[in-house]
């Protein structure tokens, strides 16, 4: 059984009730030990150590669920999702979620280690595009290819013994791609949908250099100018592109990153107000509080105390 580790808003370790419990890709119990597993969902699926999964926690891993059976509400960074059968829910390294106690998960479960796939396939399959919506609807010609792409990568993973490790691992890295490739689409066409129309275009490129630099930066960077120097844009270029990939600034997007972050630390840690606010860039306490209530209507305090009350 894998261990967990307690992250504190720095991304260092900490002590029970500092932080967010975050739990390992669980290697030990993967056939051979290769990076992935795929199977049923059930109460023998699971990678916790000590606390069940209803509660509130991190992976650094990914996973995708393909539901036959629903519905079910699942809980990803503070949204509700429901998952009914032939949709799948894709939560990516980081993301804070919560299974529901009372829901019947019923279908295929995949988890994938980071590195486990070589970088061309990471980057070709959006496996870090945490604005792409984690819930997917696929129609019957895309359901069925997914299923089918599923459940052969299913039967590879269960083969230990044709192959020897070496060319096991390959084949299952070959397709798991293909999977994913399938997935990436569904999520890319889906977003695209869900922007009705906005011009994405030669943006995209800039769009996804600029996202990338906010995820390492956020929590120091809060400055537009700052990141469009530092990508080589003028501010201008930079508006646009955000703008046509997601319909909002590139200050809106910055400040939507910044305050799930104080939210998942509000309501998953014990960690006082004062140091959630340095977490994201906030060194002075007052500043941290104007900048969360101008964009949640709530007091950090407020915020904090509803959830828990």
């Amino acid at each position: 059984m894998a261990d967990e580790s307690i992250q504190d808003g720095d991304g260092g370790r900490g002590g029970d009730g500092d932080g967010i419990r975050t739990f390992p890709f669980p290697v030990d119990l993967s056939l051979l030990g290769v990076g992935m597993q795929v199977g049923p969902m059930g109460p023998g699926r699971t990678w916790r150590a000590h606390a069940p999964l209803h509660r509130v926690h991190r992976i650094d891993f990914h996973i995708v669920m393909l539901f036959t059976g629903g519905p079910v509400r699942h809980m990803i960074d503070f949204a509700e999702y429901e998952a009914s059968a032939g949709d799948l829910l894709w939560i990516r390294p980081g993301q804070v979620h919560r299974f529901a106690p009372e829901g019947e998960y019923r279908g295929t479960v995949l988890t994938m280690q980071p590195g486990f796939l070589p970088r061309a396939t990471v980057e070709a399959t959006g496996l870090y595009r945490y604005d792409l919506p984690p819930l997917l609807h696929p129609d019957g010609p895309r359901l069925a290819g997914l299923t089918a792409a599923l459940d052969q990568l299913r039967r590879e993973y269960e083969d230990a013994t044709t192959l020897p490790l070496s060319l096991h691992t390959a084949v299952l890295r070959h397709t798991l791609s293909a999977f994913l490739l399938r997935l990436a689409h569904l999520a890319a066409s889906s977003a695209q949908a869900a922007r009705k129309g906005r011009a994405e275009a030669p943006g995209d490129s800039t769009f996804t250099l600029f996202r990338d630099a906010v995820e390492r930066g956020f929590a120091t960077n809060h400055s537009v100018s700052a990141y469009a120097d530092a990508l080589g844009y003028s501010r201008r270029t930079l508006v646009r592109a955000v703008r046509a990939a997601t319909g909002e600034t590139p200050k809106g997007f910055i400040d939507k990153r910044v305050v799930l972050e104080a939210k998942r630390l509000l309501a998953h840690t014990e960690m006082p107000i004062g140091r959630v606010g340095a977490a994201v860039g906030f060194p002075d306490a007052a500043n941290f509080s104007k900048f969360f209530q101008q964009h949640t209507d709530q007091t950090p305090a407020a915020f904090r105390a509803e959830l828990r009350g």
